[in-house]
């Protein structure tokens, strides 16, 4: 089975991708992220008549927004406010095999890593906070996969160095993932097939003419499984080249295989 995880950044404006996408990869579960939409608006025609019949949705208007779109038998599982505000920020299934998939678009935290200077900061940092409650009370077979908008490795940002300062790298946001991982004992399953030091990044800024020449990027996406499922796991890719697609997102598919 593969499972995949993309922050699309407008499911409808970029559903062309999305359509190549599911006919070059052909993942069984594709977990999407900030697909800005409505329930009612979102376009499921074209994900049926490429053979997914199962859709579940969380949506709101303009911003934000989750769905995780399937070709097999999946059951709504559970949708959790970690934002503690009402917005559409995380979804989860139920896999026919009884393994859990949820789906985090975790916030991107604004511009300045200070609490006090900046409220969205303080309101990504709660949202981990949340998500490290749950995680350890979780006892059941799980994937956790989604845009956690932070790079925690040193071999996660194009230079360690210069984003020190900057929100996504920061030493109390990668803290603060780092507890969110032991919490359930996760397994990084990036890391697991892509070892650091090793490059490994997810996200390419808009800002850069040519983000390819530049690679000024960050790993921003990340797929991790509890221990028994991570058993299970037989390969794992970056699909960089979706980057370079018509209208692409800043983010790229990451894509896990399981054998299960």
């Amino acid at each position: 089975m593969k499972i995949a995880s993309w922050n699309i950044n407008s499911v409808r404006f970029r559903i062309e991708i999305v359509e190549q996408f599911l006919r070059e990869e052909a993942p069984d579960v594709l977990c999407l992220q900030e697909t800005k939409v409505i329930d009612g608006d979102f376009p499921e025609g074209a994900f049926r008549a490429l053979g997914y019949d199962h859709i579940i949705k969380h949506g709101q208007r303009m911003h934000h927004g989750v769905a995780i779109i399937a070709r097999v038998p999946v059951v709504e599982d559970d949708r959790f406010d970690w934002q503690a505000n009402g917005e559409a920020r995380h979804v989860g299934i139920r896999l026919p095999n009884g393994v859990r998939v949820e789906n985090v678009y975790v916030p991107a935290g604004g511009d300045i890593p200070n609490r006090e200077l900046n409220p969205k900061f303080g309101q990504k940092l709660d949202f981990l906070e949340r998500m490290i409650a749950w995680s350890k009370d979780l006892n059941v077979p799980s994937i956790l996969t989604g845009d956690f908008n932070v790079a925690p490795l040193e071999s996660d940002v194009w230079s360690h160095k210069q984003l020190l300062d900057v929100v996504s790298h920061t030493p109390i946001e990668v803290e603060t993932l780092g507890r969110l991982q032991a919490a359930n004992d996760w397994v990084d399953l990036g890391r697991h097939f892509v070892p650091a030091p090793a490059r490994y990044y997810s996200w390419w800024s808009y800002r850069a003419k040519d983000w390819a020449a530049s690679d000024r990027g960050r790993r921003l996406d990340h797929m991790w499984a509890s221990r028994d499922v991570a058993e299970k796991a037989t390969s794992h890719k970056v699909c960089e080249p979706c980057r370079s697609w018509l209208k692409p997102s800043d983010h790229v598919p990451i894509v896990t295989e399981f054998d299960f």
